[in-house]
């Protein structure tokens, strides 16, 4: 089981590596502490709505594309999957 602060994390880390934006900056943008923000990307913290909407803000990305995001990354890594039995003759 996959929690959910850990798909928050790594998708806040996606969005920030893919704007070539360092920890620091997008800390300092957010009014976090570096050391948390670092926590928070690698899921060791569940960030408040309010603290998620500031990083969100600082990387120019409302909340609920991030919650859209992580809820694809969601269903992606829980889809059931089926097992094909062949069936004894």
């Amino acid at each position: 089981m996959t929690l959910l602060r850990t798909h928050i994390g790594s998708t806040l880390r996606q969005a920030r590596i893919s704007q070539g934006r360092t920890l620091r900056d997008v800390a300092k943008a957010a009014r976090v502490s570096l050391g948390y923000l670092s926590e928070v990307e690698r899921g060791q913290k569940e960030a408040s709505s309010e603290l998620l909407n500031s990083i969100c803000q600082a990387l120019d990305l409302s909340l609920l594309t991030l919650i859209s995001d992580v809820s694809t990354s969601l269903r992606a890594t829980t889809a059931p999957s089926l097992t094909v039995v062949e069936a004894a003759a």
